[in-house]
């Protein structure tokens, strides 16, 4: 079995992958990495064996992050359950990418694994939409070249800044309201929050196949993007475990012990 951990800036996703399919997903809140290596070690052990998980199956695992401040103690948690450190994604990993963007060292592990998932699992040129609390938008072209692609706000960060910016705005859960006209406060904001990020990427969508001079497969990951790319008037395919399943794929290129 292998264990792949993504270290993003809200959420700590764990995922156990065996024979090629993934056995569960669990979530820890990232402020959690910043607790001792003991601490988490307890907790990760708790999931596993919420999930029947025997950590001595664990042949090896891999690790993807955007807070470098969380990577030792969880790497330090891993190697006191499993025996040996994650493989962490950084510079020299074998990706079978061209990385074609000004600086490769400045290319976010997160953006980098999105894009080996979707060269490996999708047609190209593919664009990867990832929605968590950035929003990102990574192009590979039909010739396996990571070309860029665009970072904005993301949804629940876009709407906390407003709630927090503003005197008389609440706070709202995230849906898609009936129309895109509201008529009160709440159905309003749903409305600017829902309909207008579908409509955003749309027109990058548009933009990036303009510049690639042809139509491109979309996919989309990340939290709040299966309830905003259900609106997108392009065809957008939700894939939740996206990062995950690009560990794997790494790991695997990197040939390490299955």
């Amino acid at each position: 079995m292998v264990l792949t951990i993504d270290i993003g800036n809200t959420n700590i996703v764990l995922g156990v992958f065996e024979d090629d399919q993934l056995r569960f997903i669990s979530r820890l809140s990232t402020s959690e990495g910043m607790q001792t290596a003991d601490e988490l070690a307890i907790k990760i052990k708790a999931i596993f064996e919420i999930r029947r998980i025997d950590c001595e199956k664990i042949s090896g695992s891999i690790l993807s992050s955007v807070v470098p401040a969380a990577n030792a103690s969880i790497c330090d948690a891993i190697a006191l359950l499993t025996g040996k450190k994650p493989f962490v994604v950084g510079p020299g990993i074998k990706t079978g990418l061209n990385i074609r963007i000004d600086n490769p060292a400045q290319l976010g592990s997160d953006l980098l694994v999105d894009c080996v998932a979707a060269s490996n699992l999708y047609e190209k040129p593919v664009i990867v939409v990832d929605m968590g609390t950035a929003t990102t938008m990574s192009v590979v072209d039909e010739n396996n070249c990571m070309r860029g692609g665009v970072i904005l706000p993301g949804v629940r960060t876009s709407l906390n800044a407003l709630i927090t910016k503003t005197a008389q705005l609440p706070q709202i859960s995230i849906s898609s309201p009936k129309n895109t006209i509201g008529t009160n406060t709440n159905d309003c904001m749903r409305a600017g929050i829902v309909y207008g990020n579908a409509c955003m990427i749309d027109g990058l969508i548009e933009r990036m196949e303009a510049e690639l001079g042809t139509t491109a497969f979309v996919v989309a990951t990340g939290g709040l993007s299966e309830e905003i790319c259900k609106h997108t008037k392009k065809k957008v395919l939700h894939n939740p475990n996206l990062l995950l399943e690009g560990l794997y794929i790494l790991y695997k290129k990197n040939e390490l012990p299955l």
